[in-house]
């Protein structure tokens, strides 16, 4: 198998040479082996070789049997996103300049297909346009995904709607498998041969009626195909887990030291735990000690396999799919008060300014003194007594110890943000799930103190780890964030102008970190930050020393958060290697191979949670109005059109329209330039607030419309006239609703980074 890879890639490297010369053209297979002076065993593979070359996106076929270089060819292969309106984004496989795809030139090609783009004319250099924009001319590899939706029909055929707004057409079924009109069901998708008529599916499996809200948790899990049990060998392996503590290894005791962890209220996967001491020069020396996952996960392994499968824990509202079994994520590996429990520490060494000056490493054994929840640790830091702690629960020592790493903590990130690292935390919600599967609170939580002193001493353990392996030429998976592209600062600074900020030349980093500061408390604080957010690259996994430009470090590995990232069990691996002055376990292809896949595992999860989110939300407006008892919500104008205005609610950050219609029985005025509705006195305008109520829903279009509430106080109004909206009732916690979503808020900042 190795000489075979050798044979491929030496391969590789002889087309790539032969397609880069000046005069290359277009050529067979049979002009390819020829020039070559392939030999007979090799040339008659050449075939797969080249479409292997094809689906990695080097080389492309152009017409036939013929094949070429992308960019010379104005082809570019990539992956394709398709928005809810219909368009595609066409992320290539090199790494360059995304490609808009308009609908019209979609084609039959489908979310997550992989495909060819032939660029427009005139853009063969992605500095001379804002966006690149082309047309689909080849399907390369369908993402085959199974795909969840809903039964519906004419009085002809039955079609499926899917639940992913991605999905901008419905599938033709010609067979129901016994499923009901308003089921939810999963498809495979089978042919679509042409643009005009619909594609063509099968139903696989039937979840239940659609109107059975405990069901969509399921149908996103059919839908991304996320792994809910686990095998029964993996199972099995998990059980005699416990047998592996007998035999701990060589390990440093620090059970005597004041260890202690802070995690959300509803947490069972303790997998950090920070300790301070005072070295003989006194010095401050931060421990960070993080479950020792990899004694007890063994490369290839039955645990191993299905952890680097699932790539990460998924974080779904009212369910949580963990990468190890219960026995390792809340058991073993679980840092829990008052036991003994094996684990990876790094030992930092800081200055008095705050400034790192040395890193120790090793294997050790270490006892949890304290669990504080983010709750208790806020109160204690904020010196109001012991609130709802024990009075014996916290010592004045240990009160000190807390209050010194806050103090480290708080010197790590002023440091942070002097070196123009971006402040993107944004107020943020969580969502309470009922046991019939509804929402039943939304609460926001607030990245305060507590938050932070985590996240700083996280930040600098994977910091340590990453430049120390780097140093010693250690191969890796980096955490990597780059730079974004001079593209996409100028779509963010056009969107900001449009919002009415004058953000300045984004092209310097001091600028963007100066502009997040300004705009701390404006009405659009929510909105410029998410668009700065999202003209940012994505956060990946790479075998290259990229850099995390949003942490503003040159060095950053994911260590902390072994329990539930499978790239973090890589590192424990890799650092234990060098610790043990043996070579790494994993070659530079397997990390590249690695890195691909854990990026895309993270991406579904996101993906997965975002989506599940949206349909609870959803159902939540719908059900207000099918009981005719509408909540009334605060909304800000983030759009205004000559058909209404665009509206988000800043509790539940879902947007809609208020339709002229529901405005002013008198004509409204639009004024396109300044981007303002004039009904009567009243005058709405972009960044005003209103008050609404839910009015429509419709959930297959997932379009809501929203009305004005009477007297809603309007930016620059002198009074709103609108629909009444009946009483209702405030959002409530029964008893008996389900609280594990204490962890999300923090999985959500710890993903970001």
């Amino acid at each position: 198998m190795r000489k075979n890879k050798l044979l491929t890639e030496a391969f590789r490297d002889r087309v790539m040479g032969l397609f880069q010369s000046p005069e290359s053209e277009p050529l067979t297979d049979d002009q390819i082996a020829k020039a070559l002076a392939l030999p007979g065993p090799v040339r008659k593979h050449i075939r797969t070789l080249l479409e292997w070359m094809v689906c990695n996106g080097e080389i492309v076929r152009i017409r036939q049997n013929h094949y070429s270089l992308g960019k010379p060819a104005d082809l570019i292969t990539g992956q394709l996103d398709i928005l809810r309106s219909g368009n595609g984004i066409v992320q290539p496989l090199d790494g360059s300049v995304e490609i808009f795809v308009a609908r019209d030139s979609v084609g039959t090609a489908m979310p997550s297909d992989r495909v060819v783009v032939r660029l427009d004319p005139g853009q063969m250099d992605p500095e001379t346009r804002v966006r690149r924009t082309g047309k689909v001319i080849r399907i390369l590899e369908r993402s085959r995904r199974a795909i969840a939706g809903t039964l519906k029909a004419t009085p002809r055929f039955h079609y499926v709607v899917p639940i992913d707004p991605a999905y901008t057409q419905d599938f033709y079924v010609a067979d129901t498998k016994g499923a009901r009109v308003g089921d939810r069901v999963v498809i495979q998708f089978t042919e679509w041969p042409n643009k005009h008529v619909s594609p063509e599916a099968e139903i696989i499996e039937v979840i239940g009626p659609e109107s059975n809200p405990s069901l969509d948790t399921l149908t996103i899990i059919r839908h991304y195909g996320l792994r809910d049990t686990f095998p029964a060998e993996v199972i099995r392996e998990a059980e005699s887990s416990p047998d592996r503590l007998a035999n701990p290894g060589e390990r440093r005791d620090f059970r005597d030291r004041f260890i202690f962890t802070i995690d959300p209220t509803t947490s069972r996967d303790y997998d950090d735990a920070l300790s301070l001491e005072t070295d003989a020069r006194g010095r401050r020396v931060l421990g960070v000690h993080i479950a020792d996952v990899s004694h007890f996960v063994h490369p290839g392994s039955h645990m191993d396999r299905e952890a680097q499968v699932r790539g990460n824990s998924v974080y779904l509202p009212d369910k949580v799919l963990p990468m190890l079994p219960e026995q390792l994520s809340n058991g073993l590996c679980s840092l829990r008060p008052d036991e003994d429990r094996l684990a990876f520490s790094v030992l930092i060494t800081f200055g008095e300014d705050g400034v790192p000056v040395h890193s120790e490493f090793c294997k050790s054994l270490i006892r949890s003194r304290l669990r504080l929840t983010y709750e208790q640790a806020l109160v204690l830091l904020q010196a109001e007594g012991p609130g709802a702690l024990p009075a014996s629960k916290v010592s004045p020592d240990q009160r000190a110890v807390l209050s010194r790493v806050h103090r480290l903590a708080q010197q790590m990130r002023q440091r942070r943000f002097a070196q123009y690292a971006l402040d993107l935390d944004m107020p943020e919600y969580e969502v309470i799930m009922g046991p019939d599967g509804m929402i039943v609170d939304i609460r926001q939580n607030l990245n305060d103190i507590s938050h932070q002193l985590i996240e700083e001493c996280m930040v600098a353990a994977n910091e340590a780890v990453d430049r120390e392996l780097s140093t010693r030429g250690f191969a890796l998976m980096h955490r990597v964030h780059e730079p974004p592209t001079p593209e996409k600062l100028e779509m963010l600074a056009a969107q900001l102008t449009e919002m009415g900020f004058h953000p300045g030349d984004l092209s310097k980093r001091k600028n963007i970190t100066d502009f997040l500061k300004s705009v701390r408390g404006h009405p659009f604080e929510y909105d410029a930050k998410l668009a700065t957010l999202k003209s940012m690259k994505r956060a990946l996994y790479s075998p290259q020393t990229l850099g995390h430009y949003g942490l503003a470090k040159k060095f950053y590995a994911h260590f902390t958060s072994p329990i539930r990232r499978y790239p973090d069990l890589v590192v424990h691996r890799i650092l234990q290697a060098m610790l043990t002055q043996r070579r790494s376990p994993y070659a530079h292809g397997d990390l590249a191979s690695l890195s691909l896949s854990c990026s895309r595992t993270e991406q579904v999860a996101e993906t997965a949670e975002k989506n599940l989110l949206e349909i609870k939300k959803y159902r939540f407006l719908e059900q207000q109005i099918v009981r005719r008892q509408p909540q009334v919500y605060d909304a800000i104008i983030v759009r205004v059109k000559n058909f209404g205005l665009f509206v988000e609610l800043t509790q539940l950050q879902v947007q809609g329209l208020v339709h002229v219609s529901t405005l002013s029985r008198e004509f409204v005025h639009y004024d396109e330039q300044r981007q303002v509705l004039r009904a009567g006195k009243m005058t709405f305008t972009l960044g005003g607030r209103l008050r609404v109520f839910p009015a429509r829903v419709d959930f297959d279009k997932r379009q809501i419309d929203f009305a004005v509430v009477d007297n809603a106080h309007v930016a620059g109004a002198a009074g709103a006239t609108g629909a009444h909206a009946p009483k209702g009732q405030p959002i409530g916690k029964p008893q008996g609703a389900r609280h594990q979503q204490g962890q999300h808020q923090q999985r959500r900042r710890q993903r970001r980074r």
